[in-house]
């Protein structure tokens, strides 16, 4: 954990050199005509809706394409914190910390790519949001800033995802990718507010992917010992005392339906929904992403 660039590189170096095409790419500026398709040439920028009305095959050409522009948006809210680590354990993962190893590694694809990157960092506002840039300095400057995140330990600190998605969307200008690590769990039973700021980040153009990062076991199936037990809410401070087994089938059936729920409204808006179990690591889910998305795009 003290060292994320190498880390990073580590994991990059592990996956890219089997990866033939990048799984990301730039996005195309402005539409500029249809040319008559050429036997050979690359199906991608075909454009099927006007085969299917005339039966010939005619390409989409561009004014520009663009390298990648790429906005990484970190939840840093108190329930990120969890399950709790020790200062002195490096190894032990935690949501944060999953999250910040998965945007430095990727941080560390983009700029080999030279594509541009910036990052988003929120709680229950904005903390910091950089601009794009594809520097190596840049990219060190991100590393410092995800340092002193996880260096801190932020208590009763609530979430205000909606309201902060709802300002990143606003400052990003250009069509750009846009990767967001949350638990997405709100405050406050009214979820509509969530959804509608996902659907803003699609409404402005952006490719949108969200790592719902979450510890399954504990968070999602509520494992625990039939044992007395303190839950401690780590955003409110609120405690209480009761046996798993009083609660769990409730509890398992209503953390479901909003699950559900948030993979439906995902669908619905085209947004890439990945489930991200910390217990699983964030290497292999990271690399089995990035290589289903890049056989997606051959």
């Amino acid at each position: 954990m003290s060292n994320l660039e190498l880390l990073a590189r580590q994991v990059v170096e592990g996956f890219i050199i089997g990866l033939h095409k990048s799984p990301f790419h730039g996005f195309s500026v402005e539409f500029a005509e249809h040319r008559v398709y050429n036997p050979g040439e690359s199906t991608r920028n075909i454009d099927w809706k006007v085969y299917g009305r005339t039966d010939k095959m005619y390409t989409k050409r561009y004014e520009e394409e663009t390298n990648l522009r790429c906005q990484i948006i970190i939840d840093a809210s108190s329930s990120m914190y969890f399950p709790e680590v020790s200062a002195g354990s490096e190894a032990a993962l935690n949501k944060l910390r999953f999250s910040a190893l998965a945007g430095a590694a990727l941080m560390n694809m983009l700029m080999r790519q030279r594509d541009a990157f910036g990052l988003s960092i929120f709680s229950d506002e904005v903390m910091t949001h950089t601009n794009v840039k594809s520097s190596s300095t840049h990219y060190r400057l991100m590393l410092t800033h995800l340092h002193k995140l996880l260096e801190q330990t932020v208590l009763n600190k609530t979430t205000n995802a909606a309201q902060a998605l709802h300002q990143i969307a606003e400052s990003i200008h250009r069509r750009s990718l846009v990767i967001i690590f949350s638990d997405m769990f709100e405050s406050g039973e009214d979820v509509d507010h969530l959804f509608a700021a996902l659907q803003h980040l699609k409404y402005n153009k952006h490719e949108v992917v969200l790592f719902h990062v979450v510890d399954k076991k504990q968070e999602i199936d509520f494992e625990f010992e039939n044992r007395p037990y303190e839950f401690v809410d780590l955003e409110t401070g609120e405690k209480v005392k009761l046996q798993p087994n009083q609660v769990k089938d409730h509890y398992v059936k209503q953390v479901g339906a909003f699950i559900e729920a948030l993979k439906e409204r995902c669908l619905q808006y085209r947004i890439d929904f990945v489930e991200a179990d910390i217990n699983q690591g964030f290497k292999p889910i990271l690399q089995q992403y990035l290589v289903k998305r890049a056989k997606m795009r051959v």
